[in-house]
């Protein structure tokens, strides 16, 4: 796990229950963008979230967290043309210096074109 601002804790004290995170980049061939909102929800290693806003009407995502801390799961949507996607993704948490959480994401699509991209999501203020 990188650190960005400060000390991150040891994978098992990072709880991802209820934190909120927007997407702050994306690949040009990603459909997530600024508008989007991933609520997390994690038991045990387990974690998964709901997403949704801009060209995102609808998406869920199911994996869990690696003894390393990083993230692996895969996600799926329906996006506003109606077109359903997947994918898989990696995740390395960073800690911001103001104590939010930023998620390093390299991604590949499951469907469609199959290609790759590399995305950054932070933690919402609240």
């Amino acid at each position: 796990m990188k650190k960005c601002g400060g000390t991150l804790p040891p994978m098992e004290e990072i709880n991802y229950e209820g934190r909120l995170f927007r997407s702050v980049e994306n690949s040009d061939n990603g459909e997530v963008g600024a508008e989007t909102q991933f609520e997390y929800h994690q038991e045990g290693p387990y974690i998964w979230a709901r997403y949704g806003g801009g060209e995102i009407r609808l998406g869920q995502l199911l994996g869990e967290v690696t003894p390393g801390g990083k993230l692996s799961f895969r996600y799926h949507h329906y996006n506003r043309s109606g077109e359903y996607r997947s994918g898989q993704c990696e995740a390395t948490p960073e800690l911001l210096p103001d104590g939010r959480l930023r998620l390093r994401e390299r991604w590949q699509w499951t469907n469609g074109d199959e290609s790759r991209g590399e995305s950054v999501v932070e933690e919402a203020r609240r």
